[in-house]
Order: structure tokens, then C-alpha cells, then sequence
């Protein structure tokens, strides 16, 4: 079966920008940003292996704790299935989410190959104890989740607390809107030992170069995703898919690993762009 990136880095929304509630940490806010990652196959492990894979992820990410956070997603793969075959897929997503994480808007839209879209709208807003998704697409539907479950930007922010406060493992359950907009995962997050920016870099790539960048920590981190009903079902079980990535203290991400299983996928960091000032404006 061949998989899309979820939107989740939330790269898992790759990167945030705040102050207040939702700060990276004193004096290092979120940066808001561009990124263009370059996709290639690292290997293949199914029975029918894949031959290739190329692609690219376009990230765009803005706003504050103040306004929320807007971030707007694209990665087009194509696979080589073999004798002949070409997998092609086009995900697209734009979401934002409140500073304080108690609303997550969403708008998903999945192409495989020359099949229709597969669109997936809703709203999900956390009243008291609980969270409630109302979806416009795939079909009408209102729903509610666990309180304790969290959005994307939310996921970076915690995942950054725990690496700062030296914790090496962190649970999360996560909502981020993906496959028919109903999926919630549970996640487990491994955080290896800071790496500070005075560090040689074997691989430098355009964000490692970035003035802004240089001096930051940043730490290699491994989140699990795990089909939530699936695991209170079956029990034990193999993630859905992981991602690897080293993560900066100001939200940045380089050198992703998309292990989905069948197939594992590297996406190194081609292009790196700091947004204007204008995009990436202090809360008023």
C-alpha cells in the first residue's frame, strides 16, 4: 500500500512561530519560514519492492500565538512499483490553529494517480473535557474526542518542552484532520541528546548555513504513529509510520526520514527561506 505524508510534523506542522503560551522557549520564538524538502527512496523492505521514489515537500508556515498559526502543506511523490508501474501522489493541506490550541481548522485534499480527490474539511474545538470535530468533508459528520488529545503546533511545542527538560520520551495522543478526517493517533516521541549549534555539521544543508540558525540546539527526535482503535482492538502493534528528523529549538526541521513500513523515504532540506518581517510579526 502506498502512503502520503501526513500533515502531522505537524514534520508534523514543520515549524511554529510564537510568543506567550506558545513560545519555543525564552528568547527563542518559533521561526516562520519556508522549506522545500527533496524526497528519495532509502530502501525498500516489502515483499514487491519499490525501485524508486522521488518527490518534494513545500512547507509555508505564519502567524503568532496571538493570531494563531497558519501553515499550508504540499508534497508530490512518485513511486516506481515496478515492471513498469508509477505510483503518483499530490497531498495538499491548509490549516491554523489557535495559540492556545483550543481550535484547529483543516482543509486536506489527496490525489492518487488520475483517480478524484479526496477532500477532507472540518473544525475541532476543545470545550472543558472533551474536543469536538464537526466535518464538512468527506460527509457531514460531528463527533467528539479525549480533552487530553492535542493539534499539531501543539505537538512541536510539547515535543521541545520535553527535549529542554531532558526527557528522552514523551506520549501524546494527535489530531491533525488526516486520512477521512475521524483518525486519532497515538504517538511516542524518542528525544536524543541536544546537539548545540557550535557542533561541526557533517551534512550542512541551506538551514544550517542560515545566520539565524548557527547557534541554536537542536535534537534528533523519532515520532511513532500508532491507529489509536486499531491498538484497542489488537493490542500490540506496529506504527503506522515514523518520522526522524532532527528538530531545532526554534521549530525548524532537517534531514526527515518517513519510514512507512513497506518503504523508507529521506527528505533533505533543499531550500530554506526566513518569511519577511511582516509575516512574522511579535503579538500585539
Amino acid at each position: 500500500m502506498v502512503h502520503s505524508f501526513r500533515t502531522s510534523l505537524g514534520v508534523l506542522a514543520i515549524a511554529m512561530a510564537a510568543c506567550g503560551p506558545a513560545a519555543a522557549g525564552a528568547n527563542v520564538p518559533f521561526l516562520p519560514h519556508q522549506a522545500l524538502y527533496e524526497l528519495s527512496l532509502v530502501k525498500s523492505r516489502a515483499s514487491n519492492p519499490i525501485n524508486s521514489a522521488r518527490g518534494r515537500i513545500l512547507y509555508n508556515f505564519s502567524g503568532n500565538a496571538c493570531d494563531g498559526y497558519t501553515s499550508e502543506f504540499r508534497q508530490v511523490s512518485e513511486l516506481d512499483v515496478g515492471e513498469g508501474k508509477m505510483t503518483l501522489s499530490d497531498l495538499r493541506s491548509t490549516s491554523w490553529e489557535d495559540g492556545a490550541g483550543k481550535s484547529y481548522r483543516f482543509k486536506i485534499d489527496s490525489r492518487m494517480n488520475d483517480s478524484d480527490s479526496s477532500p477532507v474539511d472540518g473544525i475541532a474545538e476543545r470545550t472543558g473535557d472533551h474536543i469536538t470535530v464537526k466535518l464538512k468533508q468527506p460527509e457531514n459528520k460531528t463527533f467528539t474526542i479525549d480533552g487530553d488529545t492535542v493539534f499539531p503546533t501543539e505537538q512541536i511545542e510539547r515535543i521541545i518542552d520535553a527535549a529542554r527538560a531532558g526527557k528522552s520520551l514523551l506520549e501524546l495522543t494527535v489530531y491533525d484532520g488526516s486520512d477521512n478526517g475521524q483518525k486519532v493517533y497515538n504517538t511516542l516521541t524518542v528525544i536524543g541528546q541536544p546537539i548545540g549549534g557550535d557542533k561541526t555539521i557533517a551534512t550542512p544543508d541551506p538551514a544550517t548555513k542560515s545566520d539565524q540558525m548557527k547557534s541554536l540546539t537542536r535534537w534528533p527526535v523519532t515520532v511513532s504513529y500508532y491507529d489509536r482503535d486499531a491498538k484497542a482492538k489488537e493490542g500490540e502493534q506496529t506504527p503506522v509510520y515514523a518520522m526522524s528528523f532532527e528538530l531545532f529549538e526554534n521549530g525548524v526541521s532537517r534531514q526527515l526520514v518517513l519510514d512507512y513500513n513497506d518503504f523508507v523515504i529521506s527528505g533533505s532540506l533543499d531550500k530554506f527561506d526566513v518569511k519577511a518581517a511582516r509575516d512574522a510579526k511579535p503579538c500585539r
